[in-house]
């Protein structure tokens, strides 16, 4: 059964994420992503991408269950592999971001290459938190979106960013009416789609040109890291306190 759901309308399509209400991503999910996205580069009836995501949520992260909790790099890295191509797909993409876009739910966010968000989204890099280093090529998607001095106090502070102070920040590109972050992305998406295809690709293309090939160099470290930071008392700790809800205490080792 699939976890996405695509529609086609206007030269606009929508891709949503069916996963509710938390929308968690496994390698499964991510794939499936990446195989809708490369089918559309090749459809000419698509001009514009909407993601989104049914139910509360956008994406609360990777889904710590499963093959994940019992080998968390080789899944980690299997991961990985796979979402490096939605960095190399073709046509522009808007995220339209309700609830939470948590961690890696973070990180697909800003795979897009615009964000609409209303006044109760919140933004999480919740990486430190948790006591490991961030992933899904954030160390270099962040910094690009809101600059290098602000990317690193979200991460430092394993900050939440509400939907207004994202939109200040440049973090979401616009705020909608509460609840309309998916009609706004698709309106704008049509104003994309209503110019010309071939010069939207082209300076698409221009815009984003080394950014696969720098997130690829960034998966290599950021996975590293985490690998390392997944053996110590810290990220045990940081994992345990959310899950139970409460507050981290982190020991330093």
């Amino acid at each position: 059964m699939s976890d996405t759901h695509l529609t086609i309308e206007d030269h606009v399509a929508v891709l949503e994420i069916c996963r509710p209400p938390a929308n968690y991503f496994d390698e499964a999910l991510i794939g499936e992503l990446v195989a809708t996205l490369e089918r559309l580069d090749d459809d000419a009836s698509c001009r514009a991408v909407v993601l989104c995501s049914e139910g509360k949520h956008f994406c609360a992260g990777a889904d710590f269950g499963g093959t994940f909790a019992s080998g968390r790099a080789e899944t980690a890295a299997r991961l990985y592999r796979r979402a490096l191509a939605l960095f190399r797909t073709r046509k522009p993409i808007i995220a339209a971001v309700q609830g939470a876009a948590v961690g890696g739910g973070l990180g697909l966010a800003c795979v897009a290459d615009f964000r609409v968000a209303d006044a109760d989204t919140r933004f999480v890099a919740n990486f430190a938190g948790l006591g490991f280093h961030q992933g899904f090529g954030l160390s270099v998607t962040l910094p690009a979106i809101v600059g290098r001095q602000r990317a690193a106090d979200l991460l430092l502070r394993s900050a939440t960013v509400r939907g207004k102070e994202a939109h200040a920040i440049g973090l979401a590109d616009r705020l909608a009416e509460p609840g309309g972050q998916r009609g706004t992305a698709v309106a704008w998406a049509r104003e994309i789609a209503a110019a010309a295809p071939l010069a939207v690709a082209s300076i698409r293309a221009t815009l984003r040109a080394d950014l696969a090939d720098l997130v690829q160099a960034a998966l290599d470290h950021e996975l590293a890291e985490q690998t390392r930071l997944w053996e110590t008392a810290d990220s045990v700790e940081g994992i345990a306190a959310s899950i139970e809800r409460r507050a981290p205490s982190f020991a330093g080792r």
